[in-house]
């Protein structure tokens, strides 16, 4: 109950500051639309209004902070206008509308776990040659972490473009872009997993007269479970935003980031929340599939989770 709370607390605090933070985003526009209708606003010129700060306009116009949370076009929505926008692209929206926000999540969900898995199993086979081969872990972590030095909105499109000058398109390039950004968390926390056991376990493995195959198999990765687990969480969602980005580029007509690019196109800064919320709850939802496999795993395996 404190915990239920402690959050319900954080979410109210959350939504009064952005309610308030409308006020001057959005006050400009109230005013030029009061204008237009004939109301007297002050300053009365536009020009002299653009040269002052959206909170010196709401101290000079209190009158006109209505309608700052009901514009058609706001620079920053109100939280009620992206609730209803959900709502009115989730459960008023068959799903396989081209307008509904669960047909366009699905188009980058699909892109988001193809190239999650793609990025797991390369960071997984990564980690173990770095873990099992000292020439390895010389020779290749040093450029898998310069390869994150790499912005991803400038290495999306030229992926796009090799990969279509050889007739690779549709969900392929997406889900590699996505692979790009997921692969480093899982290769990084994975290779601290397999290092995970200490000396004494390693020499009663030795004891034993254990291969480096079954030291592997039986201790190093069974001891990386949690460490793998925390990866894949950071992973899943870095898969998600290289999905996002891999659709930007390609102008792409579905997808959240197909839904973000229409929504900047044509001013619609609610749908452009709304479809950033879309994303945000796919990630939630993922990351909490995530941890229940990693309970139930661990749980069968005799760790605590």
């Amino acid at each position: 109950m404190k915990t239920l709370l402690a959050v319900l607390s954080v979410v109210g605090a959350i939504v009064v500051v952005w309610y308030l933070a409308c006020i001057p985003m959005n006050i400009a526009g109230v005013l030029t639309a009061a204008e237009r209708a004939g109301a007297e606003v002050s300053p009365p010129e536009a020009r002299e209004r653009r040269d002052m700060s959206g909170m010196a306009l709401t101290l000079r116009n209190p009158t006109q902070i209505g309608p700052v949370w009901s514009q058609d076009r706001p620079r920053l929505p109100a939280p009620h206008q992206v609730v209803i926008e959900l709502w009115d692209t989730t459960v008023n929206k068959k799903i396989t509308s081209k307008r509904s926000l669960i047909y366009h999540s699905w188009i980058t969900l699909s892109a988001t776990l193809l190239g999650f898995a793609i990025g797991t199993g390369l960071g997984i086979l990564l980690a173990v040659g770095i873990v099992q081969s000292r020439v390895m872990d010389m020779a290749v972590m040093p450029w898998a972490i310069v390869s994150q030095t790499i912005p991803i909105i400038a290495l999306a499109p030229m992926i796009i473009v090799v990969l279509y000058s050889i007739g690779v398109q549709g969900l392929l390039p997406k889900a590699i872009i996505s692979a790009y950004l997921s692969f480093f968390p899982v290769v990084v926390g994975m290779v601290k997993g397999l290092r995970s056991p200490d000396q004494m376990q390693m020499d009663l493995m030795r004891t034993y007269n254990a291969t480096d195959g079954q030291r592997l198999w039986k201790l190093r990765l069974p001891a990386s479970m949690p460490y793998l687990f925390a990866s894949l969480k950071v992973g899943i969602a870095a898969s998600l935003v290289g999905a996002i980005v891999g659709e930007l580029p390609t102008g792409a007509v579905a997808g959240l980031g197909a839904r973000l690019l229409a929504g900047s196109y044509y001013g619609q800064t609610v749908q452009i929340w709304s479809a950033l919320f879309a994303a945000a709850i796919v990630a939630a939802l993922l990351v909490a599939l995530l941890g229940v496999i990693e309970r139930a795993l661990l749980r069968r395996m005799g760790q605590a989770a």
